[in-house]
C-alpha cells in the first residue's frame, strides 16, 4: 500500500491543525510556508477534510481551517480513509489464492490498526528524536 502525497499533505494540514487546537482558525498560507508546500494544494486537499466534518473553516481576514473535534478523538486513519479511500494493500484481493489473500488481509488489519490507533494528538506530541529503535517518541 502507498500512500500518495494527498494523504501524506493531508496529514501535515492536519498535525499542524492539532498542535494549534484551541488556538484559533489557523490559515492554510501559514502551514504551507511552514512545511515548504503548495497553498494551492492544500486547497484541494482541506476540501475534502472539511466535507466530510473533520475541520471547520473560518472566512475573513482572521479566518482559516481549526480541527472540528479534539485532536485525540481523530485518527489517522479517518484522514487517510478520506484522502485515499479504503485501506487496501493489493487490488482484487478477493481474487488472490487463498494463502495470499489471508496474508493480504492481515497486512491490510495490520496498516488499519495502527492508523486507527494513532491519533492527531499522537502525531502532534512526536518529538524529533528517536528511540533506540529508530522511532520517534513522546514528550
Amino acid at each position: 500500500m502507498k500512500i500518495s502525497t494527498k494523504g501524506r499533505y493531508g496529514l501535515t494540514i492536519m498535525i499542524e491543525l492539532a498542535k494549534q487546537y484551541g488556538q484559533g482558525p489557523i490559515p492554510l498560507r501559514q502551514i504551507a510556508s511552514q512545511n515548504n508546500l503548495s497553498e494551492a494544494y492544500l486547497e484541494q486537499l482541506v476540501s475534502p477534510l472539511r466535507n466530510s466534518g473533520l475541520v471547520k473553516s473560518v472566512r475573513g481576514a482572521y479566518g482559516g481551517y481549526m480541527l472540528s473535534k479534539p485532536p485525540h478523538l481523530i485518527s489517522s486513519a479517518d484522514v487517510i480513509k478520506v484522502l485515499e479511500g479504503p485501506i487496501q494493500p493489493v487490488e482484487g484481493i478477493e481474487e488472490e489464492a487463498p494463502a495470499q489473500r489471508q496474508l493480504w488481509l492481515r497486512v491490510r488489519d495490520a496498516v488499519k490498526e495502527v492508523l486507527e490507533k494513532t491519533s492527531l494528538e499522537d502525531l502532534a506530541s512526536y518529538t524529533e528524536e528517536p528511540d533506540d529503535k529508530g522511532y520517534m517518541f513522546y514528550i
